[in-house]
């Protein structure tokens, strides 16, 4: 068993945890005693926020912690949309990252891919401000 970890929600904040997801109605503290895939609300990006290519592929892989029944489908997404990333970018820092953040989702370390890419969202703002404007976003469905 690895080390504990110890996460404290406010009223009425939301967790995914293992594709189910929990409401609390007071503070709380949740105490994690073996591996659990989780996300705090707070890092949950809707939909119409996936303006970014790195944020379209936040929320792809964000569909693989939330929905385990789903997973598949994001999974097939996921290798169709990162070679499609890795031809968008020519950081370094990037195309290292996103090539990390590929192994740790196939690794099954989800939300620490999710944490890398968050993490990203600075450099990519330099970059699509520096080109000047946004390009278009890459559009896939799952039966592509």
């Amino acid at each position: 068993m690895k080390n504990t970890l110890k996460i404290t929600l406010k009223a009425n904040e939301k967790i995914y945890v293992n594709g189910a997801v929990i409401k609390t109605d007071r503070k709380v503290s949740l105490e994690f005693l073996n591996d659990v895939q989780f996300l705090l609300e707070g890092h949950v990006l809707q939909p119409e926020d996936a303006k970014t290519p790195l944020r379209q592929l936040y929320f792809i892989i964000q569909i693989i912690l939330m929905n385990p029944d789903g997973a598949t489908d994001a999974r097939d997404m996921l290798r169709k949309s990162l070679p499609l990333m890795l031809s968008c970018f020519s950081n370094d820092q990037i195309l290292a990252s996103l090539k990390h953040i590929d192994q740790l989702v196939s690794e099954g370390h989800v939300y620490e891919a999710l944490k890398a890419l968050r993490a990203l969202y600075p450099l990519e703002a330099s970059i699509l401000a520096a080109e000047g404007d946004m390009p278009a976003p890459i559009t896939l469905t799952a039966a592509e």
